[in-house]
């Protein structure tokens, strides 16, 4: 198995903490949550959040569909979720034999928020088959976050310092920067890296797969220099 797909896995099922504060975690959720929510377009839709974290707002995406599919594909964060949300009757969390399962046409939305970076292309590119059979006629694949061929840390820098600004932690953001430099974090991006697209990549990718790509006007979340895309069925 590829190195990058393997050394990411063990950071994100392991201990980690990539947020400076409590704050900044419940904020960066809450973003997520609502921008999530604004993409649904009717009340009975079925939605699947793939790579979706500790989702610590999810009941908020929840309110806003019939049924909100959960999975991430680290075992201790689906143990998590399946804490936090098992009383809600419309929050599914998926193990990975039972995301496997779910029926072919079955879906109104896929959402595939900061995961696209942490995987090789060839498992993207299996993940878009996946998910081609997975979603409605009309239904729509939407990859955000998408880190870009000229994006540096600096940018993801400036972005978490404008949030903390906005949100209320900067002394814990202007911490947690110096902290990030010695961090396990910081080590595996040295070392393995990200996988970085320019739009003219990500179309290609999603077209071979027989989706219709279309840039979107903003990005999921308090970075603004990365990408989204929205991808309909051909």
């Amino acid at each position: 198995m590829d190195p990058q797909m393997t050394g990411w896995r063990e950071f994100w099922n392991g201990e980690h903490s990539i947020y400076v504060s409590a704050r900044h975690k419940i904020l960066h959720f809450d973003r997520i949550a609502r921008d999530i929510a604004g993409l649904i377009a009717k009340p009975g839709a079925t939605v699947l959040d793939y790579g979706c974290g500790e989702a610590l707002a999810a009941g908020d995406v929840a309110r806003c569909c019939e049924t909100l599919y959960l999975y991430d594909a680290a075992p201790s964060v689906q143990e998590r979720l399946r804490g936090v949300f098992g009383g809600n009757r419309r929050i599914i969390v998926l193990s990975s034999a039972a995301l496997e399962i779910l029926p072919p046409a079955s879906l109104d939305l896929i959402v595939v928020n900061s995961l696209l970076q942490y995987l090789t292309i060839a498992e993207f590119e299996a993940l878009l088959a996946f998910w081609h059979g997975r979603l409605k006629p009309g239904g729509r694949l939407v990859l955000a976050d998408i880190v870009p061929v000229e994006a540096g840390a600096l940018g993801d820098a400036q972005a978490l310092l404008a949030f903390s600004l906005k949100g209320g932690f900067l002394f814990a953001a202007l911490g947690g920067l110096v902290a990030t430099l010695f961090s396990p974090y910081r080590k595996l991006r040295a070392t393995i890296g990200l996988t970085r697209y320019s739009q003219d990549d990500i179309f290609t990718l999603l077209r071979s797969h027989d989706f219709e790509p279309v840039r979107a006007p903003a990005n999921i979340g308090p970075n603004p220099a990365r990408m989204m895309v929205f991808a309909t069925l051909r």
